[in-house]
């Protein structure tokens, strides 16, 4: 995913910061899959997946790139994660998985893998954590970019806009169910707890 102008809602070190939750969650995590449609999310091989594979390094967790296609497949990879203790899930940001994540929530659940997205909505559908760009942030700081194209910038001379501001969201009552403790220290990080 090269982005050239513009703003991006995705920073490619992510898949560290979601393991990093994950495993703060889940201390005792020892395999992570990294699942996405590789029909669907391309770029996840080249600009995530470095990223992920050197936290999990760092972190000794096995890594797992788990592409998948259809409904069966997500039920696989989901069930084999849940088939021992220390699986965990990185719910890629994929239009594909979007569509399939109340699919994905309730295998997670009955799984009992802990899982991480990136946006918030999937944690009021009970999905466990959540980490993301702050979108509402990135449309404000959108204006005045827009405001300088206005005014005779050319889009070209404007930097790309990463995010600056990431949104944790954490459903207790998703962590409770999976028979995890939610740290302190994360609480006091979260911008929405979902009780």
């Amino acid at each position: 995913m090269e982005i050239s102008q513009g703003f991006s809602i995705a920073e490619p070190s992510l898949p560290g910061k979601w393991l990093e939750l994950l495993s703060e969650i889940a201390p005792n995590l020892q395999r992570g899959a990294m699942m996405f449609n590789p029909d669907t999310a391309s770029y996840v091989g080249s600009y995530y997946l470095p990223s992920f594979e050197a936290a999990a390094q760092s972190r000794k967790v096995a890594p797992i790139t788990a592409r998948v296609r259809s409904d069966a497949e997500i039920e696989t990879v989901i069930t084999s994660l849940g088939r021992e203790p220390g699986g965990g899930l990185l719910v890629m940001p994929d239009n594909f998985m979007e569509i399939h994540r109340v699919q994905i929530i309730s295998l997670v659940a009955q799984s009992n893998v802990p899982a991480i997205y990136q946006l918030p909505v999937n944690v009021k559908d009970g999905g466990l954590l959540s980490y993301g760009a702050d979108f509402a942030d990135v449309f404000r700081r959108a204006a005045a970019y827009v405001d300088r194209v206005l005014r005779g910038t050319m889009p070209s001379e404007l930097p790309v806009q990463m995010p600056i501001k990431y949104i944790l969201a954490i459903n207790a009552k998703t962590a409770k169910a999976l028979g995890l403790a939610v740290p302190s220290t994360l609480l006091v990080r979260a911008d929405e707890v979902v009780e």
